[in-house]
């Protein structure tokens, strides 16, 4: 999510605690993520944006390494590097 001020923005993950997850490595990254491209939209890089919400776009609509909240398997790890990977090509 983003906080937009007079002066400055406030962007992060949303999201409540889940102790029940931590350190197994299968936390949802896609927020943490989706907020980096909002961060990159207000800091004028739509280029960079562009290339992360393409990312994500890809992934959820080819269903490709989901995080088990989203009825996949893949680990944060997975996931994040599958994102990197595409965000790169």
């Amino acid at each position: 999510g983003a906080n937009y001020g007079e002066d400055l923005a406030v962007f992060e993950a949303v999201h409540g605690s889940a102790p029940d997850i931590a350190g197994k490595n299968i936390a949802n990254p896609l927020a943490l993520l989706l907020s980096a491209e909002q961060m990159m939209r207000y800091l004028g890089d739509d280029h960079v944006a562009n290339h992360i919400k393409h990312a994500v776009i890809v992934l959820l609509t080819e269903r490709r390494h989901l995080t088990p909240d989203m009825g996949g398997t893949a680990t944060t790890t997975e996931l994040t590097d599958a994102l990197v990977s595409e965000i790169v090509h």
